[in-house]
């Protein structure tokens, strides 16, 4: 991943999306925010207002990215977690406390994985992924999965649930709870992470500069047969799978001033509840 930029505020949003998760509580504030300024439609926006959790934000992100259309995202949690999101409050009910945050803003460009999967049948998929891409057994037969990185074959039989590759942004995400390396952001650097491994015993994965490419090859995969997910996206049946940085589908996430996504990543890291 290129060096995450950032961009200060100061813009001058003048068309800007509305978009709203299903949820109850991302409804409301849909309810609230819709009457108060005349939004437009996400095709002719030049910025996008999010209201839901880390879910709906990537399930918008991807949608960005499969009509080749990014613009920049501004989030506020109605979710749980709401890593992605920035604050919802009372003040975000009026719409130029919204406007004048979203102008305000500072931006964080963020780049998915580029993966490829091809299945047992031969079929070839192309997806993003935008925190990680996961492999995982589909039965209770572990899984058994050739490593590569590079040109060198670094692993000839990882043993174990899975195995998986996180970028920087969602390196505190699934990564972090299969004890992975939480990255900061601006690293360059993706995460290599097993997923309960048994083989090797002692491996605990690696952090890997991001312009290698990352090659998985399922072993016996007629009898332990292997899911890929990249984000929300599951194929099944899995024979192999390559991944790389896609430096051109570069994504922008807009945050509030104290609030960036880099200093989350920090935070984190001294958690300890």
């Amino acid at each position: 991943m290129a060096a995450a930029r950032v961009t200060r505020g100061d813009r001058n949003f003048t068309k800007v999306a509305l978009l709203a998760s299903d949820t109850p509580r991302a409804q409301e504030a849909y309810s609230t925010l819709q009457s108060e300024r005349d939004w437009s439609p996400l095709e002719e926006a030049e910025a996008a207002v999010v209201l839901g959790g880390d879910g709906f934000m990537l399930h918008v992100l991807h949608s960005m990215l499969d009509r080749g259309s990014v613009i920049p995202v501004y989030g506020m949690n109605r979710g749980t977690v709401g890593f992605l999101m920035n604050r919802y409050t009372k003040s975000s009910g009026t719409s130029g406390s919204v406007m004048n945050r979203i102008n305000a803003a500072r931006g964080k460009a963020i780049t998915p994985l580029r993966v490829t999967a091809i299945t047992q049948s031969g079929e070839t998929h192309e997806m993003c992924a935008i925190n990680e891409l996961s492999l995982l057994r589909e039965t209770r037969q572990t899984a058994k999965i050739e490593v590569t990185v590079g040109s060198r074959v670094r692993i000839k039989e990882l043993v174990g649930d899975g195995v998986l590759v996180s970028t920087p942004a969602g390196s505190t995400a699934y990564n972090l709870s299969a004890n992975g390396p939480i990255l900061p952001l601006d690293s360059g650097m993706l995460a290599l992470t097993p997923i309960s491994p048994f083989r090797p015993r002692r491996w605990r994965g690696a952090i890997l500069p991001d312009e290698m490419r990352i090659r998985f090859r399922v072993l016996e995969p007629a009898k332990r047969p292997i899911a890929a997910v990249a984000d929300q996206k599951e194929l099944r049946d899995i024979a192999e799978v390559t991944i790389e940085i896609a430096d051109d589908r570069e994504l922008e996430l807009l945050f509030d001033a104290g609030q960036s996504l880099a200093e989350r990543i920090v935070a984190e890291q001294f958690a300890v509840d």
